[in-house]
This record gives structure tokens, C-alpha cells and sequence, in this order.
């Protein structure tokens, strides 16, 4: 089943860095330490297997503050966000500002046409593969202490932080994540430029697809 709590942390962001190797276990993080009013929240952004070497895949971007809705208007803290379209969550398949579908004329073409032309051109922001160096090298241009964070993803059940901060649908059938699958409960991490725009950092594993059904399954 989806997560029980998904939401967005907005706060200011303190310190950032990477697992050692003596630290990161299982899966290779870049953590990140938020300032909120309640406190410093621990978010730890994956970046894949530390013994993989093209696991991850990535992009980043800039939006207008508009594109994401309610939520950059937020006040400092932790807020729970509905799994819908229109209410700050994020979904990478299907929110406007994120989708990676190919740049269609901007011509009233069928439905069945754009589908069509859809399988055939290139996708407007293609992800990125790499190791999970890659990723974080990657990641940390973004990162300016100081600036604003919103950070998406599911709340740690005690204490104060954020992790499943990577795509949380298509994961493969079989696999230990299966039942976690959703809809519009996907993690990423953003920071405010001075212009008021924000840059975008999505990140997903190579496993996960691309194409999903109204239950976040792969289709």
C-alpha cells in the first residue's frame, strides 16, 4: 500500500553531506539538515547502492514557483500533502511541471496522434545515469546553504527527518518495495534561487519504470 504520511519539509537549509564509506550501509545518501521551527530535520537523499555503478537516474531543472502550487506559498515546517493532483504533492509521471513527455506542437492533435508521436520523440528532460558519485556530484550544485529547501517525501516515524526522497512508484513486481507503490507521493528536493524560481533535483533507480497505473504499478 502507499505511504501512510507523505508530505513536504519547508525550511532553511544548514549543512549538507555525503555518507562516508564507513556510514552509508546498504544505500549511498546525500543528507541534508533543514531548519524548521520545531527544529533541524535530518533528510537523507538517495543515491543509489553504494556498489552499483548505473542504479540511479536523474534530472535537474529550474521551475517558476507558480508550477508547484500551494506548496511554495507554505509556512516553515512539516506538512502532510493529499496523494492528488493540485494539492503541492509531486508525482513525476503526471505533474505538469515534472513529466518528462516529449515537446508536442502546440496544435489541437488527436489524442491517439499525440500518443503516437509520443513513443517516437525524444522525451524534453531525458533522465541521467550514473554511479551514485555521479549523483550526488549532481545534486550538491544546488544545495546553497542559506537558501530555502522544500524537501518531498515520507516522514521518519520518530524524531525529526524526511527520507524516501527519490521517485516511490513503478517499482518492479517482486521486488521488496511492490507494496509501496503509489500515486502522487513522490520524493525530491528543491531550493529557492534568489529570483525566487526554484531548482529541481528528481531521482529515481534504474529498476523503477516510467509508466504507471492509478495504483503507481508498472504498466
Amino acid at each position: 500500500m502507499p505511504f501512510d504520511d507523505y508530505g513536504v519539509l519547508c525550511g532553511t537549509l544548514r549543512q549538507h553531506f555525503r555518507d562516508t564509506p564507513d556510514t552509508e550501509g546498504a544505500w549511498f545518501h546525500v543528507n541534508l539538515r533543514v531548519e524548521a521551527p520545531d527544529g533541524r530535520y535530518k533528510c537523507a537523499v538517495d543515491v543509489d547502492s553504494h556498489d552499483s555503478a548505473t542504479g540511479v537516474q536523474w534530472k535537474v531543472f529550474t521551475v517558476d514557483a507558480s508550477a508547484l502550487g500551494p506548496v511554495a506559498a507554505l509556512a516553515p515546517g512539516y506538512h502532510d500533502l493529499a496523494r492528488k493532483a493540485g494539492s503541492g504533492a509531486l508525482d513525476y509521471i503526471r505533474h505538469p511541471a515534472l513529466r518528462s513527455g516529449p515537446n508536442l506542437p502546440a496544435l489541437p492533435l488527436p489524442r491517439l496522434l499525440k500518443d503516437l508521436l509520443g513513443r517516437w520523440l525524444p522525451p524534453s528532460r531525458p533522465w541521467t545515469s550514473g554511479s551514485n558519485l555521479d549523483a550526488a556530484l549532481a545534486l550538491e550544485p544546488i544545495l546553497v546553504v542559506g537558501r530555502p529547501v522544500l524537501v518531498f517525501g515520507e516522514p521518519f516515524n520518530a524524531g525529526l527527518g524526511m527520507h524516501n526522497i527519490h521517485q516511490n512508484q513503478g517499482d518492479p513486481y517482486g521486488s521488496q518495495w511492490w507494496d509501496e507503490n503509489g500515486t502522487w507521493q513522490d520524493g525530491a528536493t528543491m531550493t529557492r534561487r534568489p529570483d525566487g524560481r526554484y531548482d529541481v533535483f528528481l531521482n529515481k533507480f534504474s529498476t523503477q519504470k516510467d509508466h504507471t497505473d492509478a495504483s503507481g504499478h508498472p504498466v
